[in-house]
């Protein structure tokens, strides 16, 4: 019966199994006999990227990737192919090093997304130190993107693993990845959502010095995808009452009117956790336009973000006069009057809340 073997334990030149891997500076992986000859040949660029290798570079013993290959052994027997593997697997979370390569990343992305019970054991290994020495800064090859994904996945085994992960550093090095922007930022943010789900975790990540203020910075200067997910992350981050402040004091306040301007529903969900907080509503108070800004969701948003804007103005409006004004010249109380008529669900009811904190302020009742 042939034999079936894993694309990653080919060597990108000859295409054959490796019995010798090296990593090249570009961080791929090559059976040493062929990219030597690509080299003595005088080719000076990568194989797979063709991008320039840095002079005098040389060549790696991969041998995380050389165990688990000399480990796999096919055989047609049910029984004893999964002994095989499950040993090979063992030597490559045992065998990871740093620096790793593409390769070895790539396989443990496949793996780690595949088969939940090998997730389960790299959470538990010293692997995730690797990982996050990868995931703190950019590279050519984009082995922080490789690092990131797997380290999202090992996020997701568990409440264990969430706090196993801030406990072996991982903050810092997620927010290094949130400040340098770009899609890479996005995926650091996400897994910052997911361990926050971790009551333990949102207060050890809001004590951070830099994830808070990194988060909100992302708001606002970041586009697409990394400013919809640092906007999450903070929303899973502002359910801890503590962290509220922190974000008001990073200046997250006008980041977020200005995310619900372009027109986000999480960054009014957000403002809604915030603005439970004296510091939140003072701080929203004081942006140009924010009165404007929520009147305009009223209006034109989808019932969720009308829910939470309601939410936001209420709380706003029930220890301020003068913004009860500003909120009735905006034309917001005529529009509850609509809501409680058209809807009697949430939005209805948090209409009707609007239109009692409104005329209890025109009564003069604070």
């Amino acid at each position: 019966m042939e034999v079936v073997y894993p694309d990653d334990f080919r060597c990108p030149i000859s295409l054959e199994v490796m019995t010798d891997p090296v990593i090249l500076a570009s961080g791929h992986t090559f059976e040493r006999a062929s990219i030597q000859r690509w080299i003595d040949s005088g080719h000076r660029t990568c194989p797979v990227t063709m991008l320039p290798l840095p002079p005098h570079s040389s060549l790696i013993p991969n041998h995380a990737l050389r165990s688990l290959i000399a480990n796999f052994s096919p055989f047609t027997a049910g029984a004893s192919r999964s002994n095989s593997m499950l040993s090979g697997q063992e030597s490559l979370i045992c065998s990871l090093s740093y620096p790793t390569d593409v390769a070895t990343l790539s396989l443990l992305l496949r793996l780690t997304k595949e088969d939940p019970a090998f997730r389960h054991r790299l959470a538990d290994s010293g692997a995730p130190s690797v990982l996050l020495r990868h995931a703190e800064f950019s590279d050519p090859n984009d082995l922080q993107a490789l690092s990131l994904r797997i380290l999202l996945y090992l996020s997701l085994d568990g409440d264990d693993a969430r706090v196993g992960l801030v406990a072996d550093g991982a903050l810092d090095p997620l927010t290094h990845a949130l400040a340098a922007g770009g899609p890479n930022a996005a995926l650091a943010a996400t897994i910052l959502t997911s361990l926050a789900v971790v009551e333990v975790n949102k207060c050890t990540i809001g004590a951070h010095p830099s994830a808070i203020p990194t988060l909100s910075g992302l708001i606002r200067s970041g586009k697409g995808r990394e400013r919809r997910e640092a906007a999450t992350a903070l929303y899973e981050l502002s359910k801890f009452p503590d962290n509220r402040s922190r974000a008001v004091r990073s200046g997250a306040v006008p980041a977020l009117v200005s995310f619900v301007s372009d027109g986000s529903e999480r960054a009014v969900e957000v403002l809604g956790l915030i603005a439970k907080c004296r510091e939140g509503r003072e701080a929203m108070r004081n942006v140009k336009g924010f009165v404007k800004v929520l009147a305009g969701v009223l209006r034109e948003g989808r019932a969720r973000g009308v829910e939470h804007a309601l939410l936001v103005l209420n709380l706003t409006c029930s220890d301020s006069v003068k913004m009860i004004c500003e909120v009735k010249q905006e034309g917001v109380e005529e529009i509850c009057f609509m809501l409680v008529e058209l809807d009697n669900g949430k939005v209805g009811r948090n209409a009707l809340m609007m239109v009692r904190t409104l005329e209890k302020g025109g009564m003069g009742g604070f």
